[in-house]
């Protein structure tokens, strides 16, 4: 769906008290660019500016969203605007938060926007915005990894995928959902590519030095999450393999200091924390080996044995599968630059 270059087209960003400022300001930077801050740069005749990012919100009364950045608003959905492009960026909320009944206006306005053939893009935490609305009720969509269990409790009808950068809800692309807080990035890029055309994404890419995610958010994500539970028998054999996960047959010695049955253990873990015994000592062991790629030079067979695993290539398998990455490029990507 690429459009001529000489046509302008007006997107509207929401904003509410939560939205994060960066994400917003941000997106209207690098939008309102199109066009024109590429050629300016080169010394080339600036085309129009492609996209006019324009925010709306309940009103056009001034507020502050998060951090305490002033936010002014340009047009009031009150006053039933109507733009190609409506994006919800990023909102600054706990991960055990709730937006549940939040700007019921807002809501309507989006999915009637969206009946009337908006495409409709949201960016982080967005997402929550957007499945409040019901338009990814049966549809697979992303967020940042850290809000998988609120999707999986306020929103279970949403098929939720924390890996990818950018999730596509309908074969049409006219809803997608971007993943982690920088995600914002390839969001632009792909809808300056899809609404201006790729000559202009790749360039403004270019012009802010925006890398495209292509390993997803898998190698960010935290493979251990600390759940909130009252089992305190499952909370004591956590914090046991916290610090013996690198023992052999650890599911089998939690078993034994729990003095629980093993299948009893086993499903009260399972009820508990979401995860089951093995997936969570595999976890431990994984972010342990992650950490030491990321400070030292060791080898990673030698991490293996370290971590508990007398099978490097099995280990070497999980650690891709689960990161997304093999285990030397994960090193180079997030081990610090030394100086030579």
């Amino acid at each position: 769906m690429e459009t001529d270059q000489r046509t302008s087209q007006n997107a509207l960003i929401v904003a509410v008290p939560e939205t994060a400022g960066s994400a917003l300001y941000g997106m209207i930077d690098v939008l309102a660019s199109a066009g024109n801050l590429w050629q300016q740069i080169v010394g080339v005749e600036p085309e129009l500016n492609l996209i006019r990012p324009k925010i709306v919100s309940l009103g056009t009364d001034g507020f502050l969203c998060g951090n305490n950045i002033p936010v002014r608003p340009d047009i009031s959905i009150r006053d039933h605007p109507t733009a190609p492009i409506i994006i919800l960026p990023e909102l600054w909320l706990a991960p055990d938060g709730n937006f549940k009944g939040r700007y019921p206006e807002i809501m309507a306005w989006i999915r009637q926007s969206y009946r009337a053939g908006s495409c409709i893009y949201s960016a982080c935490s967005g997402a929550i915005m957007l499945a409040e609305t019901g338009l990814l009720d049966g549809c697979p969509a992303t967020s940042h990894w850290g809000y998988q269990n609120l999707f999986q409790n306020s929103y279970p009808k949403v098929h939720f995928q924390p890996e990818p950068n950018l999730c596509f809800a309908d074969p049409m692309g006219r809803i997608v959902t971007a993943g982690g807080t920088s995600s914002w990035h390839d969001l632009a890029i792909h809808i300056i590519s899809r609404h201006c055309n790729p000559g202009e994404a790749l360039r403004i890419a270019k012009v802010y030095l925006l890398k495209w995610h292509d390993e997803g958010q898998l190698p960010f994500a935290s493979l251990v999450c600390q759940t909130q539970h009252a089992d305190s028998v499952v909370r004591a054999c956590e914090e046991w393999l916290k610090v013996n996960y690198y023992l052999t047959e650890p599911v089998q010695r939690a078993v034994q200091i729990s003095k629980t049955p093993e299948r009893t253990l086993k499903r009260r873990f399972k009820a508990a924390t979401g995860t089951t015994v093995i997936d969570y000592v595999q976890n431990l062991r994984l972010e342990e080996a992650k950490r030491l790629l990321e400070t030292g030079d060791t080898a990673f067979d030698e991490i293996a044995a370290c971590v508990g695993y007398q099978n490097p290539g099995f280990f070497r398998r999980l650690f891709k599968r689960r990161t997304g990455l093999t285990p030397s490029a994960y090193r180079k990507m997030f081990q610090p630059f030394v100086a030579r």
